[in-house]
């Protein structure tokens, strides 16, 4: 019983260690073109015109499931943007969409 106990816990540890971050799959999926703080001030942000998501009225224009659907199956207004179903798991998917969330210019005093 014990060594059952044992290898469950390494194998829970030896995932929960490489799961990634919602920070680190935003800079290895999302930063090249929306870049790190989401303005888009990058090459590809600026060549395909992409949003500043940091913006207030990005954020309210654009529901949790609308973003969800566009990391999901990609834009189709821009083929750049491709879709992430079958590389990235719902839960990390949900994660990008509360990531996202938190890129807010600050409000102005």
């Amino acid at each position: 019983m014990m060594k059952r106990f044992v290898l469950l816990l390494s194998l829970g540890l030896a995932t929960s260690a490489r799961a990634e971050s919602t920070a680190d799959v935003w800079q290895a999926k999302c930063a090249v073109c929306h870049g790190g703080d989401g303005k888009a001030q990058t090459k590809m942000g600026q060549k395909e015109s992409i949003g500043d998501m940091s913006r207030p009225d990005w954020q309210r224009a654009r529901t949790d499931a609308a973003l969800r659907k566009v990391i999901a199956e990609g834009d189709p207004r821009n083929s750049k943007m491709k879709s992430f179903k079958d590389t990235l798991t719902p839960a990390q998917m949900d994660a990008l969409v509360g990531y996202i969330r938190t890129m807010k210019a600050p409000s102005p005093p």
